[in-house]
């Protein structure tokens, strides 16, 4: 999430237990998860309270869309596929349709 792997984790849990030592390490952790579902509540709150701003219309607003850096990757995305399909089109040889008296090609070796 933060770009914290399992080394770097390992690293401040030791730091953690030398500095605050181990009867202590229980309470702060106690703490720090009291804090942060707190940080989710107020978070939760303020999303709630701007779906209701908004109005109906905005009911299924996900604020993870208003990212700017999502916003560009969808519009890269869509850019590059769209330029993707027109070049496919343009290397698709076009098909005509036959005659009334025409017959289709055929290739004894396919067959």
């Amino acid at each position: 999430m933060f770009g914290v792997g399992l080394p770097e984790l390992a690293v401040i849990a030791f730091v953690a237990v030398l500095v605050f030592g181990p009867d202590k390490l229980p309470d702060f952790a106690r703490q720090a998860g009291r804090f942060a579902r707190t940080m989710r509540g107020f978070a939760h709150q303020a999303r709630d309270e701007l779906r209701e701003e908004l109005g109906p219309e905005y009911a299924d607003l996900n604020l993870r869309d208003l990212d700017p850096r999502a916003i560009v990757k969808k519009h890269i995305a869509e850019a590059m596929t769209e330029a993707m399909r027109e070049d496919v089109e343009e290397r698709r040889p076009a098909v005509v349709p036959l005659g009334a008296d025409e017959r289709p090609p055929f290739d004894v070796d396919a067959t």
